[in-house]
């Protein structure tokens, strides 16, 4: 058979973990990361992989090959190139030896994530195959009580770090807004709401569906104690619902 075929390598898999809870890991998720022999997760500088904590009930007692990729998580250092060209190498051989690879990612592969870059870089040799997972998006939605949008509203997801006058901007272009990626980038979201009127219309949550997550009402939160796993939910009719 040619070295080349495809169809001699292991297939590759993109696996949405989802935002925390191992209870919302989809089946088909759960079966593929039991049947592949060997998986892979980001591992930031210092700590463990949250990716690998989400599935660890799974993986107790598991034979399994397990390939941390370490993943700096500084803005200005992300995403870093070199960090894919390794992963894509390790992971190519265990590929191309015809065996099945699990990359487990946070949330959703295609959402922010970093899977992203090696599908980019692996899909045109290997079988790729990416498998959806509940996003925070839905996963603060839903722990909120606080419907995203209805009938013909427009919904924008808007990144932390953006620009405040263009981030004004885009709220001001649509009915509701998601900022994800809060962090330290609090300070200024809160002053962009403000200046737009919207503290009022605006949800706060922080690691959510995990043991530790918290509601707050924004003028209750301390801009220096925001983790990274912490999103804004806006309305600009209070409600989806009302109408």
């Amino acid at each position: 058979m040619n070295e080349n075929d495809s169809s001699a390598h292991g297939k590759l898999y993109g696996i949405g973990v989802g935002p925390g809870d191992p209870e919302l890991l989809t089946l088909k998720a759960h079966r593929i990361i039991q049947e592949v022999p060997v998986i892979a997760y980001a591992v930031p500088e210092s700590g463990r992989s949250f990716a690998r904590e989400v599935v660890s009930p799974f993986l107790e007692g598991a034979d399994k090959v397990e390939i941390p990729i370490p993943m700096p998580m500084v803005a200005e250092r992300f995403p870093a190139q070199e960090v894919y060209d390794e992963a894509q190498e390790n992971l190519s051989g265990r590929l191309r030896a015809g065996e099945d690879v699990a990359v487990l990612c946070q949330g959703d592969p295609f959402f922010y994530g970093s899977f992203m870059y090696l599908y980019a870089r692996m899909c045109d040799e290997f079988r790729v195959e990416v498998i959806p997972g509940i996003s925070s998006v839905m996963a603060c939605s839903a722990a909120l009580g606080f419907a995203l949008a209805s009938r013909n509203d427009t919904l924008t997801v808007l990144p932390g770090p953006m620009d405040p006058e263009v981030m004004k901007q885009r709220i001001c272009e649509v009915e509701a807004a998601v900022i994800l990626k809060v962090g330290r980038h609090f300070g200024k979201i809160y002053d962009v709401l403000k200046d737009l009127n919207l503290l009022s219309h605006s949800r706060y949550i922080e690691r959510a569906t995990l043991e530790n997550q918290r509601i707050l009402s924004l003028e209750d939160i301390d801009p220096d104690e925001v983790p990274y796993f912490s999103m804004i939910l806006v309305h600009k009719r209070g409600f989806a619902w009302n109408l």
